[in-house]
């Protein structure tokens, strides 16, 4: 099912996956990992890598062969019924409440690092990103992949300018004797790490929109993924090699490298850089909650949110979306409400989704994809489990959404099976 308009390239693609990865993390994931297991973390990214790679598999087989703008939702339905595809497609926007809040105030918060700006001032930096997100969805994902590329390109070229004039080189990288790794150092590194790789469930809505899905996709995905993943290993070197994130906590501790390489007036380079990494993330996850909503309504044709554009563009469904995230963020807002918590609940979510997918991976792939699915199916179980307790509300909210919505008519097509 899909009427959007497929305008997407492969490097359009890679540049959507690769700021989506990168996103907030880019800023402060490296430092974190350093603090967790030192020069060992130089070990943990090409780990953390592997160990995502079947996932990313999946998704990428997933995504060539049923391209939908419902996503995981999708991928869900055609393996287990309608019910479950329209719960696992709340379960996502259950996201909105949660995580676009912390990743707004995080994105607001290099604006605070430019100019000192407080409280108001920051609520209207959000407020401005999303009608900002607003403007670029009502112009297209092609728009958005543009854009999200060229977000990329400044972010290499910041790590690049940080190698270079800090003298950095492959030959000076002292890699810690990979057999004297402990397993529990690496295994706290990891534990931070795989938050970087959140957002291959949200490209999995812009599958539809490739011009050569079966073709682009899965190589986008690929190429996006060990990219982002070159880029925070790259930062990981740095951080570790100018040793100041101890003073200056984790989010500070890039700019703080590029002020001691560049001088004080390079501060706002790095802040500019650091807010369109996080707008890159927030604008792949809106826009990929706008096309979920719109191929949910998509089941009754005369709805509102079912209706496109001239540009065939879900502009309704985005509309709403950007309402509830607009709600959401003046009521955290003056409510005060804690947003460190609610990113642990949102990663919850994400983890649960991500095990969803592989399920229905298992139920729909064939031969080794099916294996790897399998192994997914397996990681993603053991990360629901290290939050302990924490994980608790996504499987509530699971099991409310399973019991709340009404089903919903099985679509009489059969997908094939690789």
């Amino acid at each position: 099912m899909s009427g959007l308009k497929q305008e997407l390239g492969l490097a359009q693609g890679i540049g959507l996956l690769a700021t989506s990865l990168l996103g907030t993390g880019v800023f402060a994931v490296p430092a974190l990992a350093a603090l967790a297991a030192g020069d060992n973390s130089l070990w943990a990214w090409p780990v953390l890598i592997a160990l995502v790679f079947p996932v990313a598999i999946v998704f990428a087989v997933m995504g060539r062969h049923f391209p939908s703008a419902g996503g995981v939702a999708h991928f869900v339905g055609m393996a287990f019924g309608p019910r479950l595809e329209r719960v696992t497609g709340w379960l996502f926007l259950s996201v909105i409440p949660v995580g676009l809040p912390a990743a707004l105030h995080i994105a607001a918060g290099f604006w605070q690092g430019m100019f000192g700006w407080q409280g108001a001032q920051l609520l209207l930096v959000e407020l401005g990103t999303l009608a900002l997100i607003w403007l670029v969805g009502t112009r297209g994902a092609g728009s958005s992949a543009n854009l999200q590329s060229i977000i990329a390109g400044l972010i290499v070229a910041l790590i690049v300018a940080i190698w270079w004039r800090g003298d950095i080189a492959f030959s000076t990288i002292a890699f810690p004797p990979l057999a004297q790794v402990p397993v529990s150092g690496l295994a706290a590194a990891l534990a931070v790490m795989f938050w970087c790789f959140v957002g291959l469930e949200a490209f999995a809505h812009l599958a539809s929109e490739f011009k050569n899905p079966e073709r682009d996709f899965p190589r986008a995905l690929i190429i996006g993924l060990l990219l982002a993943g070159f880029v925070y290993w790259a930062c990981t070197v740095a951080v570790l090699r100018f040793n100041l994130w101890h003073d200056e906590g984790a989010a500070a501790s890039l700019p703080v490298i590029v002020v001691a390489l560049f001088g004080k007036q390079a501060q706002w380079i790095a802040c500019i850089i650091g807010y369109l990494a996080c707008f890159a993330s927030l604008n792949i996850y809106i826009q990929s909650f706008a096309r979920l909503v719109w191929s949910q309504a998509a089941y009754r044709p005369d709805h509102a949110l079912a209706q496109l554009s001239k540009r065939q563009l879900p502009v309704n469904a985005l509309n709403a979306v950007l309402i509830c995230c607009v709600i959401c963020t003046l009521g955290i807002y003056i409510f005060s409400i804690n947003l460190d918590t609610l990113i642990i609940y949102a990663n919850g979510i994400f983890i649960l989704i991500y095990l969803l997918c592989m399920l229905a991976g298992c139920r729909l792939l064939r031969g080794r994809y099916k294996a790897l699915a399998m192994i997914g199916s397996v990681l993603c179980l053991l990360l629901l489990v290290i939050p302990g307790w924490k994980s608790l509300y996504a499987v509530v909210m699971l099991a409310g959404l399973w019991l709340l919505l009404p089903k919903r008519r099985a679509s009489t097509a059969r997908p094939t099976q690789p």
